[in-house]
């Protein structure tokens, strides 16, 4: 596979999003999660995304275990920031000096790893300045637990402020034909004025542009989509309706809805990596073919016409409070 640059870390192209594999997408199946990260190995795809809040902490578990054995074939990129107890209990969001450090150490006791290559900021806290956040980032590169350190879902000021304390080597923020806030909110040019690579998750809509969730009621109790404002009755058929013109383009050009839409994030620059997230092989390599789909001009213009920023309608999050901070 391609490999990009963020920053000063090689990745291949496309990343693999670990989360649904413990939680929030329904029902799990460790074995299989195993299975989809070791042939994702074996196509070609080095980087792992997965975060302690995932699970909760069970994520970042099933990692060390996938890996086991094949460490110098991955970059392992997790996260801190949203902070939650044993019983999955949602503590807020804890960006002290601290806590950065025990939750570094505690991630590489689960992932069973020496160093972190890439160490987000899942959230920014509100109630500790970002520079004493980054600062600590920088003391665990100079420890040598972490290699680069990222951000996630920070306002443009916020991302200047922390690439002032210690370089950010990416930015994950979603991105998608469903969400293009970053090309008019100025987070992607922050980003790309400062060097900064993009991660992008979320690149399917969280599953949506691929047809799948027309009948979100259908969906288990334990799949937290279900629950998504853009799923809502009132805006629902207005996004499924985004959904149905982006399948009718892939149906013409021969590939599926999922591949043409990762396509479409691949053609955004070679900065940009997208990391969609599935637990089951099948998808995965349905996901993995995209990156040698090409798209023309006239393509990429199409599908601006089909799904331009703002398209879609709702919100992204039942609370968008601690987005974009």
């Amino acid at each position: 596979m391609e490999q990009r640059t963020l920053g000063g870390l090689t990745v291949s192209a496309q990343g693999l999003g670990c989360m649904g594999m413990s939680e929030f997408y329904g029902p799990t199946d460790e074995a299989e999660g195993i299975a989809t990260i070791r042939r994702a190995l074996d196509l070609g795809v080095t980087m792992l995304d997965t975060a302690d809040m995932y699970g909760p902490f069970t994520n970042e578990l099933l990692v060390g275990k996938a890996i086991a054995g094949r460490r110098d074939e991955v970059v392992i990129a997790t996260k801190f920031g949203n902070e939650r107890a044993p019983d999955g209990a949602r503590l807020g969001i804890n960006g002290r000096p601290e806590y950065v450090h025990q939750a570094c150490d505690a991630s590489l006791r689960r992932l069973g790893v020496d160093v972190i290559d890439l160490y987000y900021q899942h959230r920014v806290d509100p109630d500790t300045p970002v520079e004493e956040t980054w600062g600590a980032l920088g003391e665990l590169v100079q420890a040598g637990k972490i290699r680069f350190a990222g951000i996630s879902e920070a306002a443009p000021e916020t991302i200047r402020r922390a690439h002032a304390t210690h370089p950010v080597t990416a930015l994950q923020t979603e991105w998608s034909l469903w969400t293009r806030d970053v090309e008019v909110d100025g987070v992607l040019d922050t980003a790309r004025e400062l060097g900064i690579g993009f991660v992008a998750y979320s690149p399917l809509g969280r599953g949506f542009l691929t047809g799948a969730l027309s009948k979100p009621e259908e969906l288990p109790a334990s799949d937290f989509r279900r629950y998504l404002p853009r799923l809502q009755a009132q805006n629902l058929d207005a996004n499924v309706a985004l959904a149905d013109a982006v399948r009718v383009m892939a149906d013409e050009k021969g590939v599926t809805a999922a591949q043409l839409s990762l396509a479409w994030v691949l053609h955004q620059g070679p900065d940009v990596v997208p990391i969609p997230g599935t637990k089951r092989v099948r998808w995965l390599e349905e996901n993995v073919a995209a990156a040698d789909l090409v798209l023309s001009a006239d393509d990429l213009a199409r599908l601006d016409e089909l799904a331009p920023p703002g398209a879609a309608a709702g919100e992204r999050y039942p609370d968008m409070s601690s987005v974009r901070r």
